[in-house]
């Protein structure tokens, strides 16, 4: 099966025991769904906190690295690592005086989780991915963990990221040497060629309407914890399909329309991590989008520990160096 991209290499090893950490990137998902696919934790941090994948353009906010681990408290130990502040990414900037993996251990309190089951109607869903979600939230509902339904109106949020994805490739690709450009394959060529034929008016209503959508996310986070959501409407694929030709019977018209869910996070600059929650019924696994506060992602990691321990999943701490099976 397609383990997701573009970071999916690296949650395959972690699901298959072949290293303890795994490193990713991540603009429109490319870590968020190889994490859900492949049921380990992954999370995109903030712009600034761990790192950037903007090819020439040093200063956008929208490609970022970030740590994936098989538990919530080892993606904290991998984030401690790698955040800090590099001269050479100018947005990068010093790590918290307390660790993450501390904040991450230490008791959430009461949470006030925001479920929003298709982000207002952003996106469809398969049903048996609908269902393993709210599944997942209804066992997270208890006294201390309060589960409200929201239905979010977030306008323009397409054509916005579309237009910040073209023009960051553009910026930070279009310098490219030939003989790498020439590999490229035709989406790839064509997403960062469009970034060029982008006009000032698309990108001025662009930049205004992130704004709008920020605005909104922190009205929303003064009244909830986190924000739950899919990281994908649909499960894993076979491999040889590059992207689902339909979710829930709509038509898929290019490779970004089934990655809506992760819009959202990167437009605003917020935290965002991928919490395995079960499996569907083909047995393969899914996750749950948890979205935190503004430059948040000590407290995420601690809700997310939280609820990783309520669901109770066996984590699967394969050992890397061990060898399993009767040749060993």
């Amino acid at each position: 099966m397609n383990p997701g991209g573009s970071s999916g290499g690296a949650a395959a090893g972690l699901a298959a025991g072949e290293t303890w950490l795994s490193h990713g990137s991540d603009l429109g998902g490319s870590l968020r769904t190889p994490a859900s696919f492949c049921g380990v934790v992954g999370l995109r941090p903030s712009p600034g906190i761990a790192g950037a994948s903007g090819g020439h353009d040093g200063f956008s906010p929208f490609g970022v690295e970030g740590p994936m681990a098989r538990t919530v408290a080892d993606v904290a130990l991998f984030l401690d690592a790698m955040a800090g502040w590099d001269p050479r990414w100018p947005i990068s900037f010093p790590p918290p005086a307390t660790a993450y993996l501390d904040t991450c251990l230490a008791d959430p309190g009461p949470l006030r989780i925001a479920f929003a089951p298709d982000l207002g109607g952003l996106a469809p869903v398969e049903p048996e991915v609908a269902q393993a979600l709210a599944g997942a939230l209804a066992r997270l509902a208890s006294p201390q963990v309060g589960v409200e339904e929201i239905h979010p109106d977030l306008p323009g949020i397409e054509t916005c990221f579309r237009t910040h994805r073209a023009l960051a490739m553009w910026a930070g690709y279009r310098q490219t040497p030939k003989r790498i450009s020439d590999q490229y394959k035709p989406t790839l060529r064509d997403n960062i060629l469009q970034g060029g034929t982008l006009g000032v008016d698309a990108i001025a209503e662009a930049m205004t309407t992130r704004s709008r959508l920020y605005d909104r996310m922190r009205a929303l986070f003064e009244t909830c914890d986190v924000l739950a959501c899919p990281v994908n409407g649909i499960g894993p694929l076979k491999a040889e399909i590059e992207f689902p030709p339909a979710v829930a019977g709509v038509a898929s018209t290019d490779y970004l329309d089934w990655l809506r869910f992760a819009f959202l996070a990167t437009l605003c600059g917020l935290p965002a991590l991928s919490l395995p929650i079960g499996h569907l019924p083909n047995g393969l696994p899914v996750g749950l989008q948890l979205i935190g506060k503004p430059r948040g992602e000590a407290r995420l990691l601690q809700i997310a520990r939280h609820l990783e321990e309520r669901l109770g999943l066996p984590s699967r701490p394969i050992d890397p160096v061990v060898r399993h099976g009767p040749e060993a």
